[in-house]
């Protein structure tokens, strides 16, 4: 996901995407130590959009604790 997109999403939705990228990460790194993942590059993608999600998460908790 692009973060112009994750910006779109509610509070919410992020933390419900967030839950979901999360699940993924494990059950790719689990089909990975199987044998059954052919493309290792979707951990890090999956990884790098949670990280995505969580600085957005983050800016929104900064903006409304000092009141914007």
């Amino acid at each position: 996901m692009k973060p112009a997109e994750i910006r779109e999403l509610s509070t919410e939705e992020l933390i419900k995407k967030e839950e979901e990228l999360r699940e993924d990460v494990f059950r790719l790194r689990f089909k990975l130590s199987t044998g059954e993942l052919e493309d290792s590059s979707k951990i890090k993608q999956a990884k790098k959009d949670v990280a995505r999600i969580k600085t957005i998460l983050g800016q929104r908790q900064r903006e409304v604790a000092n009141g914007k």
